[in-house]
């Protein structure tokens, strides 16, 4: 897959006459849940019947960043995991358009005009909800009547799940509610996020339970303090563990921000400085203060058993 950063004005900076006409859904795609993939896969299927390439038009930062909505500096799929899973999906060329103060003044109509034809789009696939131009004057109909036969649009209606339109505020909301199994059946995969292997206190491995201690330097959201069963990329390969997401009460006077630390299952490898992919598959509980450390290793043993149970399940 092609990836394209992109900054307005497109023509000045994009080799417009080296593109071919393509199909582009465009979107947030924060998530890239199971209603952004219906989105992602019917422009993937139009492009196949068409013989052109498949694109993605995103933005970075989140429009919704930029319009002072703080909730969304944390997200989903931060933008190297958003290309990731496009990949994935067999997206032809994603194109990451900075969301910046001149792109935002645009009406719709300029918008068209300035930026998807000379993009030589031969057909816009959008969701149901799709808002485009200052302020979102622009909606799926509006994207039909400036297209003036120039291109084809496609509407995708909203996906739905046990009844309720699948979103990505949902996906979040679930996320720091600790409904974790909600969270994913929406996804329709694991949340996962990346972070690097940092240096922590030792104390895990003093008790027995050695852990990665994992910094997450991309915006990812964290979902809600608790324990959980995850699985570990490291270096290619999957690691079963439990992890805990919190500010040790314990040991603590209560820290600002949570830490990640993981203990692997049948691992025992030095991978400090190592980029990971955390895949959170199960909430097990609320984070906790207790009496002294002797309780706290029954409590881990225990998380450390449920984990494995869980995992070793999944796998069969």
């Amino acid at each position: 897959m092609q990836s394209l950063e992109l900054i307005y004005p497109i023509a000045r900076q994009t080799n417009l006459s080296a593109m071919v006409p393509q199909v582009i859904a465009i979107g947030d795609f924060d998530g890239v849940h199971l209603g952004h993939q219906e989105v992602i896969r019917r422009a993937i299927q139009t492009a196949g019947e068409l013989g052109i390439p498949a694109s993605i038009m995103t933005f970075n930062p989140h429009p919704r960043e930029v319009l002072g909505q703080c909730k969304y500096i944390k997200l989903l799929t931060p933008v190297e995991q958003k290309k990731r899973l496009m990949a994935e999906l067999g997206v032809n060329n994603t194109y990451i358009v900075s969301f910046n103060q001149q792109l935002m003044m645009l009406t719709p109509a300029e918008f068209v005009e300035n930026v998807l034809v000379p993009m030589k789009v031969n057909t816009v696939i959008v969701g149901f909800d799709f808002r485009f131009g200052y302020r979102g004057a622009g909606d799926p109909d509006t994207l039909c009547e400036l297209a003036q036969g120039r291109f084809a649009v496609e509407v995708i209606r909203p996906f739905h799940q046990s009844g309720s339109k699948v979103s990505s505020t949902r996906v979040r909301d679930h996320l720091l509610s600790g409904e974790l199994e909600q969270a994913n059946a929406l996804l329709g995969r694991p949340y996962s996020l990346n972070g690097i292997v940092v240096t922590g206190d030792g104390r895990g491995k003093t008790i027995g339970f050695p852990t990665a201690n994992i910094d997450v330097q991309d915006p990812f959201l964290i979902p809600a303090i608790g324990v959980y069963a995850v699985r570990v990329s490291v270096q290619g390969h999957l690691y079963d563990g439990v992890m805990n997401v919190g500010k040790k009460p314990t040991f603590e006077t209560e820290l600002e921000q949570p830490t990640l630390e993981a203990h692997l299952f049948d691992f025992s490898e030095t991978i400090y400085g190592e980029t990971v992919s955390v895949e959170f598959i199960r909430y097990l509980r609320a984070e906790r203060k207790f009496s002294g450390v002797q309780e706290l290793v029954a409590q881990i043993h225990r998380d450390a058993d449920e984990a494995r149970s869980i995992l070793q399940a999944m796998q069969k």
